[in-house]
C-alpha cells in the first residue's frame, strides 16, 4: 500500500498538480490512513468499506487532544486528501469502488481569527534582539509580515526581485500562482534592506540563490522554521497568547481596517479571490469595538 502511495505522489508530481504544501497534506493524510488499515488488519484498498472509514472518522475525531476533538477543517483535509487518492486508484490502479465517493465532510466552522492588538504587535516587535545577526533577520522578516499580510508559505519562497525598494511595492506569488503587489512601509523597508546588506550577504557564502530570509548556513527558511522562531519570540516578551505566522496576516488586515481601508482594497492585499472571506474581518473590528464600548462607556 505504500508502494501505491508513492505512485499517486509521483503521478501528482508528474501532472504538476498540487503545490508541495498540498503533496505534503496527501502524504501525510494518506500514510495515516494506511497505518490505520494496518492496526484493522486491512491487506489491501479494495477491502476498504463505508464501515472502515466510518471507523477511520471516528477515530479521528478522538485525537484532538487538550481541544477534545480534532478539528472540522482537520478532518475535512484528511477525507479530501483520500477522495483525491480514490479517485487515482480507480481510474489507474484498477481499484474497483470509492468508500469514500458519498462520505460527507463535516461543515467548517466559521471562526474569528486571532489578532494581535497594537501594543501587543509593538512590544512583540521591540522585544527582538538586533544586536544579535539572527535577530536581524527576524525583526526584518516579522516587520515585513506584518506591513505586508504575508502567508507564511510567501514569506519563505520571497526573492529579492520580488522586492522593489524605489517604490517600496512587493511582488507577491500567493495560492493558485496568483500574482498581487503590496506596499510596504519605511520601517519594513529600513529593516529589510539593513538585513539584506548587512546580514543576508554574510551568510550566503558560496550558496547561490535568490531567497530573502536564510539561516547561517545560507539555506531557506522552512515555514516550520519560521513558526519556531515566532513562537519562541513570543514567549521571550511575555505574549501569553499562542502567536503562529497566520496571526500576523490576520493582524494586518484587522489593523487595515480598524484605521478605515476599503473592504475591497483589503481583499486585494490579501490576495482573496472572494470578498466574503475577507469578510470575516469586518466581524472581528466590530468586536473589538464593543469590547473597547463596554469597557470605556460609563453606562455600558
Amino acid at each position: 500500500m505504500k508502494q501505491q502511495l508513492q505512485q499517486f505522489l509521483n503521478f501528482v508530481k508528474q501532472r504538476n498538480t498540487g503545490s508541495k504544501h498540498t503533496l505534503d497534506a496527501y502524504e501525510l493524510d494518506i500514510s495515516d490512513f494506511i497505518a490505520y488499515l494496518s492496526s484493522q488488519s486491512v491487506d489491501t484498498f479494495d477491502d476498504v468499506d463505508r464501515i472502515v472509514v466510518m471507523n477511520y472518522i471516528a477515530e479521528l475525531r478522538l485525537r484532538g487532544g487538550r481541544q477534545g476533538a480534532m478539528k472540522n477543517t482537520t478532518v475535512a483535509r484528511h477525507l479530501s486528501s483520500l477522495r483525491s487518492f480514490y479517485h487515482y486508484l480507480n481510474t489507474y490502479v484498477g481499484v474497483i469502488h470509492n468508500p469514500f465517493l458519498y462520505v460527507k465532510s463535516p461543515k467548517r466552522a466559521k471562526r474569528i481569527p486571532e489578532f494581535l492588538f497594537y501594543d501587543e504587535m509593538d512590544a512583540f516587535l521591540a522585544s527582538i534582539d538586533e544586536q544579535d545577526e539572527a535577530g536581524i533577520r527576524n525583526r526584518a522578516m516579522f516587520e515585513i509580515m506584518y506591513a505586508c499580510g504575508l502567508r507564511v508559505s510567501e514569506v519563505v519562497q520571497l526573492k529579492l526581485s520580488d522586492i522593489d525598494f524605489q517604490d517600496q511595492i512587493l511582488h507577491v506569488l500567493g495560492k493558485g500562482d496568483k500574482q498581487r503587489l503590496v506596499p510596504f512601509y519605511d520601517l519594513a523597508k529600513d529593516k529589510l534592506l539593513y538585513y539584506i546588506q548587512h546580514v543576508r550577504s554574510k551568510w550566503m557564502h558560496q550558496v547561490t540563490h535568490e531567497y530573502v530570509f536564510i539561516n547561517q548556513r545560507g539555506g531557506q527558511l522552512t515555514s516550520r522554521g519560521v513558526q519556531y522562531l515566532m513562537e519562541k519570540q513570543a514567549t521571550l516578551c511575555n505574549l501569553h497568547i499562542h502567536v503562529h505566522p497566520h496571526m500576523f496576516r490576520h493582524t494586518f488586515a484587522t489593523h487595515l481596517l480598524d484605521n478605515g481601508a476599503d473592504l475591497r482594497v483589503v481583499q486585494e492585499l490579501l490576495g482573496h479571490s472572494s470578498l466574503s472571506t475577507t469578510q470575516i474581518y469586518v466581524h472581528v473590528t466590530q468586536d473589538r469595538l464593543k469590547k473597547v464600548y463596554d469597557q470605556a462607556h460609563p453606562r455600558a
